[in-house]
């Protein structure tokens, strides 16, 4: 099954690159939404293995893509397609409401 990949600062650019839509997790350990909602954002990078880009940044250890995007509050989910900003969840949602918005990318 596939896992979300680990985005840092070094391979943030490539990343966004992909002709697929992108979902970026921004989270940090201490967080509690972030561990409620991170399984679940595994759970996504299995079910749209090969239709779309599924990636975590852990704001401690990567501060510049995280100040880049202003993230101010986490969990922060950003949505990406063709390089641009297409949508933004912010704070723990169910599991539907994060493949409604992928879905409307695909």
């Amino acid at each position: 099954m596939a896992k979300a990949i680990e985005i840092t600062d070094a391979n943030f650019e490539e990343v966004i690159k992909s002709e697929k839509p992108i979902l970026v997790d921004f989270w940090a350990e201490w967080c509690g939404p972030c561990k409620m909602i991170g399984p679940i954002v595994e759970e996504l990078a299995g079910d749209y293995e090969g239709k779309a880009v599924i990636g975590k940044v852990d704001v401690d250890s990567n501060p510049s893509v995280a100040q880049a995007f202003g993230i101010r509050s986490i969990p922060t989910l950003l949505f990406f397609k063709d390089g641009q900003i297409v949508d933004k969840q912010v704070g723990a949602v169910p599991k539907a409401i994060l493949s409604q918005k992928l879905e409307a990318q695909l």
